[in-house]
């Protein structure tokens, strides 16, 4: 499988040689942040198999799950396109809305229910975890 995807500017590009490991719409509060007060919907890759051309920002900061996060984002239009848990250096979480076929990016669970806001929906079809999920591999 070729994944591909980039920002809105089209300054950064991105191919995945890799199917998608998992998918997950996120409600944690860093989250709604990125997501202008939704959630996220995050698609998660082998970083080996990804290859990024452009220039991204990075915003370093500590999740609710105590990760430390490397948050990437375009520095022309500030599209926000990855995330990099530095406890996991093997994995490289796509945002949904960067990849060029959306479709890929179907989630598998919804995650940080607790912290979503009273008029947060959520698929009833798929799996709702409180918090964190358990670690994709």
């Amino acid at each position: 499988m070729n994944v591909t995807g980039g920002c809105l500017c089209k300054a950064v590009r991105f191919e995945i040689a890799a199917a998608p490991i998992t998918a997950r719409t996120c409600w944690c509060r860093l989250c709604q942040y990125v997501g202008a007060g939704s959630a996220t919907v995050n698609v998660v890759f082998p970083k080996s198999a990804a290859k990024v051309t452009g220039s991204s920002a990075v915003y370093r900061c500590i999740a609710d799950s105590g990760a430390h996060m490397n948050r990437s984002f375009c520095a022309t239009c500030g599209t926000h396109l990855f995330s990099e848990a530095e406890e996991r250096p093997h994995l490289l979480i796509v945002r949904a809305g960067t990849l060029d076929d959306p479709e890929i990016g179907k989630p598998e669970m919804t995650i940080w229910t607790k912290t979503a806001p009273s008029w947060a929906c959520f698929d009833p079809a798929l799996p709702q975890h409180e918090g964190p999920a358990p670690p994709a591999k």
